[in-house]
């Protein structure tokens, strides 16, 4: 749906979503469920990247570089480098 169209209502607090499957991860803020859990250290999450970047903590995985020192940064994405990071001059 491109128009904005919001065809799917949260009942609990009525935010709407274009997306039936946004609506079932935001319905998990209700209901707190987290069925994604760390079997290293116990913590468990209601979104599988989440997940991903607690468990890239514990094998101390660093899969981005900055381009220009080489530095390996520990972050999901490029995106969420801090934004000095992102851009050197």
């Amino acid at each position: 749906i491109h128009s904005g169209e919001q065809s799917w209502m949260c009942q609990e607090c009525g935010k709407g979503f274009n997306h039936s499957s946004h609506l079932i991860i935001h319905q998990q803020i209700h209901t707190g469920e987290r069925p994604y859990t760390c079997l290293e250290c116990g913590k468990s999450f209601n979104h599988s990247t989440n997940l991903v970047v607690n468990q890239q903590i514990h094998t101390r995985e660093k899969p981005f570089e900055c381009p220009k020192y080489g530095k390996r940064l520990q972050f999901q994405s490029n995106s969420n480098l801090p934004v000095p990071q992102q851009t050197h001059t």
